[in-house]
């Protein structure tokens, strides 16, 4: 990594695009090896101002100012204040809802502008996903209409708003507790979840990039309930997220995680501590003994057992350790920058960690068995475990984050193969931002590195199990057609259409590719989608189709798990062992010589035909 510039491509580019495809996955998952992403220095430095001073400098400046609490210096005089956590909690959902927080930057294929978010959704008319349209009244069409950016802003107004009010006394708080600030006022909080609620059932992304699935259920505790149930709640809140994501790095797909973030760390010190991470670099790629230590003893096991130890302990010394360590795991996290960049996110939990667990301890009052009413632990323990366990049993129902399943490895993922003159035509939608290599280009890169670049998130993508299925699938159905192709991580062309994504393959599935087909109306065999499902729990496949814009899904199939880790990113044995299920007979992938030209703009505004599989 540079300090001003992307690292230089590892070979040049003239020779790197006379090579396959395959071959060209090697050169740049070896050299992800040695330089990650290759991004700047100086764009992870922005990340740290962003944290350092707008989330926290800002965000604890103006709580300070607006809850009687005197200097924000005075950290041992209000860090256990209740309102400090519920404002902090205001602060950080509002900043991933505007777009400053998660999935913003470079990191996350925003590169000019670095902010999606907000900039999609006060536009009437960008594309909008709803969850089940046409299901819940008043949720048809993927047209973002003026009533969605209403509720998107007064989402935004709730929020700033719970942050900014002064907080009013409480009667369930004990004397023994420092309040001085009291606490949100209740009604406003009960405003963010039905605001969150009307505006998620119209566009799940907006939903979803407000964190809602781990931040609403704390609201709700804080609204509702008396001052000890809701700390107790907020308690079995944090420790579910966490053993959520215990649970879900159990099978192989996390393994592969491990490796590939420490080598896109940019702040590990030795290079020879990213290789250790692969058995033999730039050989082999597969996770070495030291990736599987840290992947389940550093990762899964702290997830489960501290959490628990957290959760059930009444000694304060076991509590201030338990809170440590997990402070320590989050900022670990927070050091590697991972793609979704979730830094404030961490943040905000390491805090949580030492406000709930260290704040209010359990030999205090504050255990899982101190709860006003019997019945209240087993109904929260069950309505915070509902999502996670569905969303393992049957991911394809669960967005993975609901199922708090967020660096599982275990993911739903898309791979997007376009025609000549396809991409360029996602430009013609209304969206804000160009396409990525458009991105790079304005820039000052040159076309050549920008679609190294762009085809650097194919590779990261290669170095985690569902790539090496996905790619095996897309070489088996093209062939040596493939390299007319251009290929792309869904993932990046979701960031374009709809402004954000978290690593979830259910915001670009079928319905972002009907929204797109509605608009562009590609001939068959233009747009074709690879995608493969997140793989269940209780199951050792993960299943995959393949869809054709105009057509619809033309194959189903599964592969082994075990098949596409054993593999090497760039598959030298060729494809993974596929299992077709079921094949469109009447579908014959047209090749792209004889695809039907692309139509014109103009052409492009009217309505779909039947024939076109609309």
């Amino acid at each position: 990594m540079g300090f001003l510039a992307f690292s230089d491509p590892p070979v040049e580019p003239a020779e790197y695009f006379r090579k396959p495809f395959l071959e060209r996955m090697r050169i740049l998952t070896t050299d992800w090896v040695e330089n990650g992403f290759g991004t700047p220095r100086y764009i992870h430095l922005i990340y740290i101002a962003k944290v350092l001073f707008l989330y926290i400098g800002l965000g604890l400046f103006l709580i300070s100012r607006t809850s009687d609490l005197g200097s924000v210096w005075d950290f041992n005089e209000w860090w256990n204040e209740p309102i400090v956590y519920q404002k902090l909690l205001a602060w950080t959902m509002f900043l991933e809802a505007f777009g400053l927080a998660g999935t913003w930057g470079p990191l996350c294929g925003h590169f000019k502008p670095m902010t999606g978010a907000i900039t999609y959704w006060v536009r009437p008319g960008t594309i909008r996903l709803a969850p089940w349209p046409g299901k819940v009244p008043l949720t048809s069409g993927d047209s973002r209409t003026v009533v969605d950016v209403l509720l998107y802003v007064g989402l935004l107004a709730a929020l700033l708003t719970a942050f900014v009010l002064p907080g009013v006394d409480n009667a369930s708080i004990p004397a023994s507790v420092h309040a001085e600030g009291g606490l949100v006022r209740p009604w406003i909080l009960l405003t963010v979840i039905g605001l969150a609620v009307a505006l998620g059932l119209r566009d799940k992304v907006i939903f979803l990039a407000a964190r809602s699935e781990q931040y609403l259920p704390a609201m709700f505790f804080c609204a509702t309930l008396g001052f000890t149930d809701m700390i107790i709640a907020l308690k079995m809140t944090i420790v579910m997220v966490w053993l959520g994501a215990g649970v879900s790095k159990f099978g192989n797909h996390f393994v592969n995680v491990v490796p590939t973030m420490v080598a896109n760390g940019p702040f590990v010190p030795l290079k020879s501590i990213s290789r250790a991470h692969f058995k033999d670099a730039p050989n082999d790629l597969r996770p070495s003994g030291l990736a599987w230590f840290m992947a389940h003893i550093g990762g899964t096991t702290v997830e489960l057992l501290i959490p628990l130890t957290l959760l059930l302990t009444t000694n304060t010394t076991v509590a201030l350790l338990g809170a440590i360590a997990m402070v320590t795991f989050h900022l670990f996290i927070t050091s590697l920058f991972p793609l979704a960049v979730p830094l404030e996110w961490n943040i905000f939990y390491a805090f949580a960690a030492v406000f709930l667990f260290v704040g209010f301890d359990a030999g205090d009052g504050y255990a899982v068995w101190d709860f006003s009413h019997g019945w209240m632990l087993p109904v929260i323990a069950v309505g915070l475990a509902f999502f996670p366990v569905l969303g393992n049993l049957r991911p394809d129902l669960v967005s993975f984050l609901p199922s708090m399943r967020q660096y599982a490895g275990n993911w739903a993922s898309a791979t997007w193969v376009m025609a000549p003159g396809v991409e360029e035509r996602l430009n013609e939608l209304p969206k804000p931002a160009p396409n990525q290599t458009d991105q790079l280009v304005a820039m000052g890169y040159d076309d050549d590195f920008s679609e190294i670049m762009i085809q650097k998130a194919m590779a990261w993508r290669a170095m985690h199990s569902q790539g090496r299925g996905l790619y095996s699938v897309m070489i088996r159905e093209y062939g040596d057609d493939l390299e007319r192709y251009t290929l792309r991580e869904a993932e990046f062309v979701c960031n374009t259409l709809v402004g954000w994504n978290f690593g979830d393959g259910h915001l670009h599935d079928e319905g972002l590719i009907s929204a797109v087909q509605k608009r562009l109306r590609f001939a068959p065999g233009e747009l074709v989608v690879i995608f493969v499902e997140s793989q269940p729990i209780h199951k050792k496949t993960q299943d995959y189709r393949i869809i054709d814009a105009a057509v619809g899904v033309v194959e189903r199939g599964t592969w082994l798990v075990t098949d596409a880790v054993a593999e090497q990113p760039w598959l030298p044995n060729g494809p993974i062992p596929l299992e077709v299920t079921w094949r469109d007979p009447a579908y014959v992938r047209p090749a792209v010589a004889a695809v039907a030209s692309v139509p014109s703009v103009g052409e492009a505004s009217k309505p779909p035909t039947p024939e076109a599989g609309q």
